[in-house]
């Protein structure tokens, strides 16, 4: 009996020596990782090779996101999308280097297509983290960049049908003449009021954020997003986009998270940084993102979002607030398991 329990016990040891080796070349497998919001396959394509091609994860977020801004993804990235209430499309995009923790972000950025580039031109090019409106224009045309006009006959057609339904929907309040009814300009009300029920004229296709996160084969992380914001925005209107800690948060130490939806909302939680330092404290991609999910849920409960996160070690996960009309968040994943983009979807609660 002695031996036989001798031998059972050398036989459980072996088996979990294998495990932990499995365990562990899975660990390797998963690293490098791309990971981004959406259905944007070329992005993440994109991303992929830059850092088959020996790129850094800097390089791989930003050929990620510049490939979106080229393809206008959904028409909420890059040029040709979302005209504010003058008609102009304006962009915001921000990276972030989780090993330095620096960050080159622009806001309002007119007539220059590449928002993400010159975003990291901020952070190579200046002691600055943000810079925003006419003057990072005149910026990104010191640093090289082209200035042409970010407008297209689509985005002209949304413009002229919107002025045609007298401004609606959009982002007004407590003015008059009456939002709801009128174009401006507006005046504020002597007195606030508010409305019973919100207008709810949120439209989640006008907000499909690209974020983006990628990490290393030696658990460096990078984070960026780009995108050209709500449609029919109030002009110099900035979402979470672009901001440190909201859009996306990227720290070598932890992780990486990228949020997408409705900024005004989300930039007040810093969703993104919140999931990282869930992640530092030992949290699992997944628990992590939802936790800040539910954070803003508490507040608003009907609001319209979703993250990603992704660990150090190549695990990821992903959350979203269900909704009328969105239940799943589709998002897009690349490592050495998968060798190519993989859509996958996440249920919303």
């Amino acid at each position: 009996p002695l031996e036989i329990l001798l031998k059972s016990l050398k036989l459980v040891v072996l088996d979990l020596a294998l495990l932990s080796v499995y365990l562990i070349t899975l660990s390797i497998a998963a690293l490098p990782l791309v990971i981004n919001t959406w259905n944007f396959e070329n992005a993440a394509n994109a991303a992929w090779s830059a850092l088959q091609k020996g790129g850094s994860v800097l390089d791989a977020v930003e050929r990620g996101c510049s490939q979106c801004e080229l393809e206008q993804c959904d028409g909420s990235v890059g040029f040709g999308g979302s005209p504010d209430e003058r008609g102009e499309t304006t962009l915001d995009a921000m990276l972030m280097n989780g090993d330095t923790m620096e960050v080159g972000a622009v806001a309002d950025l007119r007539r220059v297509k590449n928002a993400v580039g010159v975003a990291r031109a901020v952070m190579e090019h200046t002691e600055h983290t943000f810079i925003v409106g006419e003057s990072a224009t005149i910026f990104a045309e010191n640093m090289g960049f082209m200035s042409e006009d970010l407008s297209t006959n689509k985005s002209i057609a949304i413009f002229s049908q919107w002025l045609q339904q007298n401004c609606q929907p959009n982002y007004r309040k407590n003015v008059f003449p009456d939002p709801s009814k009128s174009c401006g300009p507006y005046k504020p009300k002597a007195k606030l009021w508010k409305p019973k029920n919100p207008k709810g004229n949120f439209d989640p296709s006008s907000h499909d954020t690209i974020g983006m996160i990628a990490i290393g084969k030696n658990g460096q992380v990078a984070a960026a997003t780009s995108t050209n914001g709500a449609t029919h925005k109030i002009p110099g209107r900035v979402g979470d986009s672009p901001v440190a800690g909201a859009g996306a948060y990227a720290d070598s130490t932890a992780g990486g998270a990228a949020a997408t939806g409705d900024g005004d909302i989300m930039m007040r939680f810093l969703p993104s940084f919140l999931a990282v330092d869930l992640m530092r404290n030992g949290a699992q991609p997944t628990v992590a993102c939802k936790m800040a999910i539910s954070r803003i849920k508490k507040y608003y409960p009907n609001f319209f979002g979703a993250i990603i996160c992704a660990n150090t070690t190549g695990g990821y996960g992903a959350a979203c607030n269900k909704r009328p009309g969105f239940s799943q968040f589709p998002f897009m994943v690349v490592n050495p398991q998968t060798n190519q983009s993989q859509l996958q979807k996440v249920d919303c609660f």
